[in-house]
């Protein structure tokens, strides 16, 4: 072995003893790895950085822009609110709800997707009185399963891309993935339909960020418009759309008359409605039933070309201006620019109008200003600010077009008329400009940790490939791999690729398993894109554990789950994942 190869191992098991460890964030790793092999020489200078050049990194930033616009828009977690009231059975809401978070995950990166469904499963089983976990780990492993059908679904599609264009000399395309990832995504969901029954019962997870501060008095006044769907309804229909997380306390109709409604009230255009309820319920049903806050109105220090408008919950403090006041006095608006949309008491229901109501010490306000200005101005008003539930309450912004750009990019990719970075890059850049995400949303959006980890780590990967560290590692596996048929030789890449996952990241995994599938399949004399093929299925698709991949991580608290509950659903989808994942990479792409 040469003294660089020496140096490359040394850092690759370096790396690997910090990343089992969990001592120390994957992203500061993956800086000292390079920063190591740079200082060695294993990665030239000259060639450091260019990991965060290189167009992989854009399209996962992009990507993640794309989906945080259209989980913000509300209009998929809608759909299948109002879907799964009618699926009776656990199995029949695991399979509808799984095999969307699948086929949405091939055109969203996965986690993005995930986090889209993740609170409607919660409260599809809480109004079912079934424990989440039964339906949050079908969930995760659909949507790494999903994922595999498109280059865009997961991190591996796009790094083994990345690495094809390096040995091959030609990126992978968008659909290339789809032959194999298609029918093994339809096989999942069959099976987790069925299998969600290996989960251990009992499992009780924590509440999910939106409800550790959630105040059911909440109080806030909407008008029902014109356009509403639910103009001649009735006030039950009003409250079944937020699945009684919302209820009308009150309507205000004929002048000032305050009237106390029953379920079959019929509702009419003009009728301001007093609602009840938690902010996170009530932005969905302003949505769907065509409602406009009363108190969401234009601010007098708004529309400055670079001013975004934030939603923020605080606590009233013993010493706050408000305390004794009604809103309609403080004159908020033109005082302070701002709107206050809600108010919230703990163990007491407000029956007053909002802007009659008096503040009281420990009231909860949702108000609603200038990102610039409203942390200061609560401060000056002596309100505590909560810990922030990226609010879109009041927020006026068109559900329609972040799926109609996603789409679009899609088609466009699809035709091969721009690359994927750039189409991925001008639709980032769009949702943000039409006002679907702010620019301090679309910044929070992305996995800035993730980022840095690829953009190090990409380098690092080359190097395996330049030094000849990856052919020493793949004379290794060859000698194993040379006596078995060409299926198990595909087989057993794909094994190996998702038992080293749980150890490394699974992009890590990627980075260090591609250059040595390649090495691999070139000294048996086989087709080199089955074995890339190969290592992204297997570095996506870790069901074994938690920590492999973060969306198992994401669903590990509100599902209760313990480490050791993983390997139940997940082993058996592993060999069925190995074995059928084989055969198709075989046919697809012949060796």
């Amino acid at each position: 072995m040469t003294l660089h190869q020496i140096e490359a191992f040394a850092i690759i098991a370096a790396m690997l003893a910090l990343f089992m460890s969990d001592r120390i964030r994957y992203d500061i790793v993956a800086a000292l790895a390079l920063t190591a092999a740079a200082l060695t020489g294993v990665v030239p200078s000259g060639k450091m950085f260019q990991g965060f050049a290189n167009p992989v990194i854009i399209i996962i930033a992009s990507v993640l822009v794309l989906g945080r616009a259209v989980a913000v828009s509300g209009v998929i977690e809608a759909g299948m609110r109002r879907l799964l009231r009618t699926l009776p059975g656990t199995s029949m809401q695991v399979a509808v709800l799984t095999a969307c978070v699948t086929f949405l995950s091939a055109f969203m990166k996965n986690v993005g997707t995930l986090g889209i469904f993740l609170p409607v499963a919660v409260q599809t089983a809480e109004r079912s009185e079934r424990s989440p976990s039964l339906y949050l780990m079908p969930l995760a492993f659909g949507s790494l399963v999903g994922g595999t059908m498109t280059l865009v679904g997961t991190s591996p599609n796009l790094l083994i891309s990345a690495v094809r264009q390096q040995t091959e000399g030609k990126p992978f395309a968008m659909f290339d993935f789809m032959p194999v990832g298609l029918p093994l995504s339809v096989v999942a969901v069959l099976f987790l339909a069925v299998a969600w029954r290996l989960i251990p019962k009992g499992r009780r997870g924590q509440p999910a960020a939106e409800r550790l501060f959630e105040i059911d008095k909440y109080v806030s006044e909407a008008r029902l418009t014109e356009r509403s769907p639910l103009v001649d309804k009735t006030v039950g229909d009003l409250e079944a759309l937020a699945d009684g997380a919302v209820a009308v306390s009150a309507i205000i109709r004929e002048g000032n008359h305050r009237y106390t409604p029953a379920r079959h009230w019929r509702l009419y255009a003009g009728d301001l409605l007093i609602l009840q309820g938690d902010p996170v319920a009530l932005k969905p049903l302003l949505d769907q039933a065509g409602l406009e806050l009363a108190a969401a109105e234009k601010l007098p220090h708004g529309g400055g070309k670079d001013e975004t408008i934030e939603s923020a919950e605080a606590v009233v403090t013993e010493r706050s201006l408000l305390i004794g006041h009604t809103l309609a006095g403080l004159s908020l608006r033109q005082r302070f620019g701002i709107n206050v949309l809600a108010l919230g008491r703990q163990r007491e229901t407000i029956s007053d109008r909002l802007h009659q109501t008096r503040i009281q010490p420990g009231d909860t306000i949702l108000v609603q200003g200038p990102e610039s200005v409203l942390p200061d101005v609560l401060s000056q008003l002596g309100c505590l600010p909560l810990a922030e539930r990226n609010l879109t309450l009041g927020q006026d912004r068109s559900r329609l077009l972040p799926l109609a750009i996603l789409a679009a990019v899609v088609g466009v990719i699809g035709f091969h008329l721009v690359p994927s970075e750039l189409a991925f890059f001008a639709a980032a850049v769009l949702v943000v400009v039409c006002g679907s995400l702010t620019p301090r949303q679309a910044y929070d959006a992305i996995d800035w940790p993730i980022i840095v980890m690829l953009g190090c780590l990409i380098p690092v990967g080359e190097a395996l490939n330049e030094t000849g560290a990856a052919k020493l590692i793949a004379d290794a596996l060859a000698v194993v791999a040379g006596h078995l048929p060409g299926v198990m030789a595909v087989g057993f890449i794909l094994l190996v690729s998702m038992l080293v996952t749980p150890f490394l990241h699974h992009a890590a995994a990627v980075l260090v398993m591609g250059p040595v599938a390649a090495q691999v399949a070139s000294q048996l004399g086989l087709g080199v894109d089955a074995f890339l093929m190969a290592v992204a299925l297997g570095a996506s698709c870790d069901f074994l554990t938690p920590v492999g991949h973060q969306n198992n991580l994401l669903v590990m608290g509100p599902g209760g789950y313990r480490f050791s509950d993983y390997w139940r659903l997940g082993l058996p989808l592993t060999l069925l994942v190995v074995a059928l994942g084989s055969v198709l990479i075989v046919r697809v792409w012949p060796l």
